[in-house]
């Protein structure tokens, strides 16, 4: 039967003590035992239905987290406090001194600067590759070698990740696969596919609103009961723990989620047409002659379409930096980092999202100087929006 992710999470039948359609939210730091070996229990790991501390779990933080588990196929889910909380738990979880990881070259600038400048203090290597480039990657692996990481749709060029193939490789070296999927949630299910552990920014798509940041780990109940365990749990001895608060608000939006992609997608498929009309160089995953069109569409849940990240080259980064200021003023969306939001953001990413990543890796990778990225908002009139970019484009002289 097919995987129909926004029905996973209808299907889960949440009340709160008083019957109210929304799940109460716990304002609680800590929780009382009426035993005092209960309490013990707990400790240990062995009592069911019992909570001890919100920095090891909470109710608020267990909707959430059963509900993403839910869209995800997985079996369990852990949240975080930030989407690079989750990327780094995971990994260190994984990893000692001594140990190699094989990740995308084109990848997120602070989970590049995670790997390449953060992980040496702990003697961990990275190798980056080409994730496309299948016999890179297995070339790649060496004895050592303790997880292959990439993201479905990469951060900023919107490669995609065959995961079929790439579990492949690495269940046959006998090591997880893990994937961000924070660009294309609903889209792809990362776990049906074949990776182990599926990581998120809860901040982008997910939560849609810009209001929070979060995060979230999706694997099996043994990863996530090993990230809590008091003893040497990673996620219980470093803290990213997410706010009761937030939990609900995600949890909350989340709901809506299967609808705002369809959106997405939608108002990028239009504007990734239109700018492809105007002959500037465009990138985006449903046109059928892009690289990774025939991977995302093997892999994809059909009813949410291609996504809502486009990006296009203007070559330099005056130019792009002048087209953002006059899309600004023009009222098509933001000058700002992120994605996911019901308005359109853009950005120029070798000079934000991707600048912790150095200029020889960036010309590595194939990313333009001029390379501007866009989160296609929610626009109701999207035909208005791009008029409204055309005028722009024309009083840069770009078209």
């Amino acid at each position: 039967m097919k995987h129909d992710p926004a029905k996973k999470i209808f299907d889960l039948l949440q009340f709160g003590e008083f019957g109210d359609v929304n799940p109460s939210i716990t304002d609680s730091a800590t929780y009382t035992f009426m035993q005092a070996k209960t309490m013990t229990e707990t400790f240990e790991g062995t009592a069911e239905g019992c909570f001890l501390y919100s920095r090891h779990w909470n109710p608020s933080n267990k909707y959430l987290a059963e509900a993403l588990a839910a869209m995800e196929a997985t079996e369990s889910c852990w949240v975080t406090a930030s989407g690079m909380a989750a990327i780094t738990t995971t990994i260190l979880q994984l990893c000692k001194t001594g140990d190699h990881i094989v990740s995308s070259m084109t990848t997120y600038g602070g989970t590049f600067a995670f790997l390449k400048n953060y992980l040496p203090k702990f003697n961990i290597e990275v190798s980056f590759v080409d994730i496309t480039d299948l016999d890179a990657v297995e070339k790649a692996l060496r004895p050592n070698t303790r997880l292959i990481y990439t993201e479905t749709m990469t951060n900023p060029l919107l490669q995609i990740s065959d995961i079929p193939a790439l579990s492949e490789i690495a269940h046959k070296a006998g090591i997880p696969l893990v994937v961000d999927n924070t660009f294309t949630p609903m889209i792809v299910t990362p776990a049906l596919l074949g990776a182990d552990i599926v990581v998120y920014s809860l901040t982008k798509f997910i939560n849609g609103k810009n209001d929070c940041v979060a995060g979230a780990i999706c694997a099996t109940a043994d990863f996530i009961n090993a990230l809590a365990n008091v003893n040497d749990g990673t996620a219980m001895l470093l803290g990213p723990t997410l706010d009761p608060l937030r939990s609900s608000s995600i949890l909350k939006n989340l709901h809506t989620l299967h609808i705002r992609m369809q959106k997405h997608s939608q108002n990028a498929a239009y504007l990734a047409s239109k700018f492809k009309e105007t002959g500037i160089r465009t990138i985006y995953p449903g046109f059928e002659d892009d690289k990774g069109h025939a991977v995302l569409k093997k892999m994809l849940n059909p009813d949410f379409g291609f996504g809502g990240m486009i990006a296009i080259d203007l070559i330099t980064s005056d130019k792009a930096a002048e087209f953002m200021e006059k899309m600004e003023m023009a009222g098509v969306g933001y000058l700002a980092v992120s994605l996911g939001y019901f308005k359109t953001l853009f950005s120029n990413s070798g000079k934000s999202t991707s600048s912790e990543v150095p200029i020889e890796f960036q010309k590595k990778m194939g990313l333009s100087e001029g390379l501007v990225r866009f989160s296609v908002g929610l626009d109701h009139n999207i035909e208005d929006t791009w008029q409204r970019i055309e005028n722009c484009l024309r009083d840069c002289q770009l078209i």
